[in-house]
């Protein structure tokens, strides 16, 4: 029998693993410093492997996931856009980031609580995607 509450948790990870990338995606262009370029292009490859782990894991359960809401994504898109504009640079990229994961943790925490009954591993999902994004916080500090 298939645990709804699993197969929700994966969705939800799913799309925040996708628009954590995309979000990097967003900034990349717009990055001066080698160090940063290379920060973000490590988490995004991380972010990677977690989506594609989530990505089996929803397969065992033959689902297909779930893309970040429409919304969400391009109010994201506008919104680094409009900044990266008014305040180009480094810092501003820091800023953006550093906002987007702490969307996410509070997103996907709100979501490992409310699917309680979801099995060990997709709460790991959960949990190794929440580190990712506050290990990125901590390190985009040195660019604010």
């Amino acid at each position: 029998m298939i645990n709804q509450d699993t197969v929700r948790l994966l969705r939800e990870c799913d799309a925040g693993a996708k628009m954590g990338v995309d979000a990097i995606d967003d900034v990349m262009k717009d990055v001066r410093d080698n160090a940063l370029r290379d920060l973000l292009d490590s988490s995004k490859q991380e972010h990677e492997a977690l989506s594609g782990s989530i990505r089996e894991h929803l397969n065992r359960f033959e689902d297909e996931g779930k893309d970040p809401p429409m919304m969400a994504s391009a109010m994201s898109w506008f919104k680094t856009k409009a900044e990266l504009m008014m305040n180009p640079g480094d810092h501003t990229v820091a800023d953006l980031m550093t906002d987007g994961c702490n969307m996410g943790v509070k997103s996907l925490s709100k979501y490992l609580n409310q699917y309680k009954a979801a099995d060990e591993t997709s709460k790991d999902c959960a949990k190794k995607l929440i580190a990712a994004e506050e290990q990125l916080t901590k390190d985009l500090r040195a660019y604010l």
